[in-house]
């Protein structure tokens, strides 16, 4: 029998915690560049890309249409000396992530190899849920007589 593995869709996926939770199933999925995706608030996520190599102005972060879209370029190869191993891949790449509505890219940092990009849900107050207040109806003159 064969299974429908919908796990790959969910590990791109920010903001669709629940129905990750209900469906995803434990398998590997191998890319370049590795990434973690972390909740680190109720409604704040971090993605955490190694891109060891790269410098901030080899990698270009973008969001469009609820996609974000972080790309890679190789920079220079150092004339120093030859290469007997590269075991650090350097190859240009692009990883895409789709975003759940209202999720915000708060900002991207480079720090020892890996790319730190914070996200946020920021609901519009006009969806929130509000209470409605209940007003009590004016009493009249057989009500209050009773």
């Amino acid at each position: 029998m064969n299974t429908l593995n919908l796990s790959p869709l969910f590990r791109t996926a920010i903001g669709f915690d629940r129905l990750a939770r209900l469906i995803d199933n434990p398998a590997a999925d191998i890319a370049y560049p590795p990434y973690n995706i972390e909740k680190t608030g109720e409604d704040a996520y971090a993605i955490t890309m190694a891109v060891a190599g790269f410098g901030p102005d080899d990698i270009e972060v973008t969001v469009k249409e609820n996609t974000l879209v972080v790309t890679g370029r190789a920079g220079q190869e150092s004339a120093d000396g030859e290469v007997l191993y590269r075991g650090i891949a350097g190859r240009a790449f692009e990883r895409r992530f789709v975003l759940a509505d209202h999720i915000v890219v708060e900002g991207a940092e480079l720090n020892n190899g890996l790319l730190r990009v914070e996200l946020k849900r920021v609901v519009p107050e006009a969806l929130k849920p509000r209470r409605i207040p209940i007003a009590a109806a004016p009493r009249t003159v057989l009500q209050a007589a009773a």
